[in-house]
């Protein structure tokens, strides 16, 4: 199991236990993730940190001064 964190704007998008899919983006040197339907944005990855499972659980939901902070689950 591969833990990740997505960075949420608006409270009540999605709840801990949802299975979710996501959507990879690849820039020029880099890849991002969506969680769809455009409720939440990963970080950069590099090519050897890529999230290859395209669907994961809400585990965790936290309240921070710079939004909410999403933690999904993926089985790799």
């Amino acid at each position: 199991m591969r833990q990740e964190q997505f960075k949420m704007e608006r409270q009540g998008l999605i709840k801990v236990g949802d299975v979710v899919e996501i959507s990879e983006f690849q820039s020029y040197m880099n890849y991002s993730y969506i969680i769809e339907p455009a409720v939440a944005m990963s970080g950069c990855y590099k090519n050897s940190e890529r999230i290859k499972s395209k669907t994961g659980v809400i585990k965790k939901i936290d309240h921070t001064p710079r939004g909410f902070m999403v933690t999904a689950e993926f089985e790799e």
